[in-house]
């Protein structure tokens, strides 16, 4: 059974840090493309970051470049999302992704909410 288990979401201060997690089970992990997605309320899901099989190439949506870091832990089945200099527009569900050309998993998300 295909599980994604997002957790460290929350409240927090416009400026302020977050890290959240995803556990992956029921597929082989490093088979698989990594992403974070979000979708805000009345908005459509957009992308976030993604993260090759091994970890050598990352990718971000413009509006988070160079304050998020995607990386993977695939020993331990987990992809983080570290988010820093966080603004009230990044308030939204973030959502785990696993693809491949063929499957794509989600997860449930985690409410990330930041005030100003």
């Amino acid at each position: 059974q295909v599980q994604l288990v997002e957790s460290g979401g929350g409240l927090v201060q416009a400026g302020g840090s977050l890290r959240l997690s995803c556990v992956a089970s029921g597929f082989t992990f490093s088979s698989y493309t990594m992403a974070w997605f979000r979708q805000a309320p009345r908005k459509e899901r957009e992308f976030v970051a993604a993260i090759s099989l091994f970890g050598g190439n990352r990718y971000y949506a413009d509006d988070v470049k160079g304050r998020f870091t995607i990386s993977r832990d695939n020993a331990k089945n987990i992809v983080y999302l570290q988010m820093n200099s966080l603004k009230p527009e990044d308030t939204a569900v973030y959502y785990c992704n696993a693809q491949t050309v063929l499957r794509s998993y989600w997860g449930q998300g985690t409410q990330v909410t930041v005030s100003s």
